[in-house]
């Protein structure tokens, strides 16, 4: 159905793919090439959104928001051996994002499960990165809820043939 308030079909975009969304920004080069202005300019629209997500009864209290960007494979490769952690080539690992609680025994139930679902689903599990954080600017409010943020590092298995079967 096309929204009279919208514009026409042009280029790369199609109103046929709208919908409502709080705080969204798209910075991208058409070819694919990866830059560091880019990521600049990622930083400065998230910075300039005024909503980004849900917020809390504090302006500083919200759900949190980022920027998606192509894996930088020369720093995941840096970060990964902080941690003794092998990669194989680039397109042959993953890297996940988990958020656990801050207690130790749930952190380490929810790894336990994660560790235990890659290996279900036949992955090959690598290990963990802590994610150094700043909750300089975080509201109290949330602070006493704000969980622990790791990396964890996933390697393609032999049974699945490229790194696109891979993402997918």
């Amino acid at each position: 159905m096309q929204l009279n308030y919208l514009p026409t079909k042009e280029g790369l975009y199609d109103p046929r793919f709208e919908h409502d969304a709080c705080g969204v920004g798209f910075v991208a080069h058409l070819k694919g090439a990866k830059s560091h202005y880019i990521v600049q300019k990622g930083i400065e629209l998230l910075a300039n959104l005024e909503h980004r997500g849900a917020v809390g009864s504090e302006k500083n209290a919200g759900d949190g928001a980022g920027i998606l960007v192509q894996m930088p494979d020369m720093f995941i490769r840096k970060i990964a051996k902080l941690q003794h952690i092998d990669l194989p080539e680039f397109g042959s690992y993953g890297v996940g994002v988990a958020f656990v609680p801050r207690d130790p025994e749930g952190s380490m139930e929810c790894q336990t499960i994660v560790e235990a679902c890659i290996k279900e689903i036949g992955l090959e599990f690598l290990g963990w990165r802590p994610v150094p954080t700043d909750n300089g600017a975080l509201g109290n409010s949330v602070k006493a809820t704000e969980p622990y943020i790791y990396h964890i590092f996933i390697k393609r298995p032999a049974h699945i043939a490229d790194a696109e079967s891979f993402e997918r």
